[in-house]
């Protein structure tokens, strides 16, 4: 670059001097030209790497987060450790002669609770799963865990959905029963979020009926159908061989699928089937999206009930069942399952396929629900009655429980009145209830 300085300063000819010009630009142009290009290209490459390095930072602390927040939950919510499966096999652990290990679905749910506690009481191995979604206040499930767990029952975290999920608890237990109870309840909630009930009572069913099928040995299956797949039938008292092609709800529908679902199953892999149609089941620790236990709640908060009626203004009826009597005929059904003939999914001859009512055989109209929810809470109700809407409810439930009774030995024990002061024995004790207090609990 001085050399070039001193020959613009001090020119040999004029002519020359602009040739060497024009060449001196060119040659400075070009190596600026490269120098941009060379500063450009470091330039993205500094970009990059710093993106890249950003990136990467932003996964390590999203991944630390992770890591600490996995840490900080209870081993009841991650699987597939060596802690998990000690955890899932002390719980599977079998405590008298001839018991069975049952893998209880909806474990912390109303039903699915009662029946684990009742199976582990008496010397049964029990292993839970659930998955605690939102359809109503999950602390309320959480709270039932903490029961199971206090009787040494464990409870996985997890979908009935998950296939891996299942197929690690059948590799780590040997389970010799299913009962199925995980399920999206509910009539009318079926009108606002219908694809939760395919997802659970059908997809998640036949994922289950899978993983079951397919583990050797196969267990004996026992689940919840549903007094619900009468639908408009107005034979009453319901029977099990009357038919059950006029559902009136999608939830219904899905549990009508279900049964037939399982007869495929039953026929196709030897799979042991029970199927169990419950009728209104009520008791402590139940659900709140039921009208006993909301009447209960708006009654004690001095807010207005809604009580439908017929279109002839004929009193809605339902035969509620206590949970108590609903155990016993969830456990004579699992003491009496016959085996699964399958092996490794294939069939080595016919399995049983049974379906039976579990009900109280003895129907009882709502307003005399909340006649007596009124004596036991001492508070009378404000009552609103209106004309039952196109929700997909059926105007009466009456259930014939003699195949049952002939078979199981299933009598059910509990009216209404005693039932029902015992919830409310348990709501008070577990909600607490301030008579000055109306605004809630």
């Amino acid at each position: 670059m001085r050399l070039l300085m001193e020959e613009e300063l001090f020119p040999s000819t004029p002519g020359k001097v602009k040739i060497e010009r024009a060449h001196a630009f060119n040659r400075q142009f070009h190596r600026c030209f490269a120098s941009t290009s060379t500063m450009f290209l470091w330039a993205l490459f500094l970009i990059a790497l710093t993106i890249s390095y950003l990136s990467f930072k932003s996964f390590v602390d999203t991944g630390t987060h992770y890591f600490n927040l996995s840490s900080s939950v209870s081993s009841s919510h991650a699987w597939g450790g060596l802690q998990w499966e000690k955890h899932v096999r002390t719980s599977a652990d079998i405590r008298r002669a001839e018991g069975m290990s049952v893998l209880v679905t909806g474990a912390g749910g109303f039903v699915g609770s009662h029946v684990s506690l009742a199976l582990k009481k008496r010397g049964d191995g029990v292993v839970g799963l659930d998955n605690f979604n939102s359809y109503y206040d999950p602390s309320l499930k959480r709270a039932r865990r903490n029961l199971l767990s206090k009787s040494g029952i464990f409870v996985v975290e997890g979908d009935v959905n998950d296939a891996r999920l299942l197929a690690r608890l059948f590799d780590v237990v040997a389970f010799t029963h299913v009962m199925h109870l995980a399920a999206q309840a509910g009539v009318r909630y079926a009108m606002e979020n219908p694809a939760s009930y395919v997802h659970s009572n059908v997809a998640g069913l036949v994922t289950l009926l899978e993983a079951c099928k397919s583990a050797d040995p196969q267990p004996a299956i026992v689940w919840a159908s549903s007094s619900s797949v009468y639908g408009l039938n107005d034979k009453v008292p319901f029977s099990e061989s009357d038919k059950t092609d006029r559902p009136a709800s999608l939830y219904a529908a899905t549990k009508k699928a279900g049964e037939e679902i399982t007869h495929s199953y039953n026929h196709i892999y030897g799979l042991s089937v029970t199927g169990l149609r419950f009728f209104t089941v009520y008791g402590p620790w139940g659900r709140p999206d039921m009208a006993y236990f909301s009447f209960t709640r708006n009654i004690l908060q001095g807010k207005p009930i809604t009580v439908y009626r017929g279109k002839d203004k004929k009193n809605l009826a339902r035969d509620f069942t206590y949970i108590d009597d609903i155990v016993k005929g969830c456990v004579a059904s699992l003491d009496t399952a016959g085996r699964s003939t399958g092996s490794g999914g294939k069939k080595r001859g016919p399995a049983p396929y049974r379906i039976y009512n579990l009900g109280n055989t003895s129907p009882v109209s709502v307003p005399d629900l909340v006649g007596i929810l009124e004596r036991h809470l001492k508070v009378k109700a404000k009552k609103n009655m209106v004309e039952m809407p196109g929700n997909g409810d059926v105007p009466f439930t009456h259930a014939n429980v003699s195949l049952a009774r002939n078979e199981l030995g299933y009598k059910p024990t509990t009216d209404l009145n005693t039932g029902l002061r015992k919830f409310v024995k348990w709501y008070l004790s577990y909600y607490g209830y301030n008579k000055g207090d109306k605004s809630g609990m």
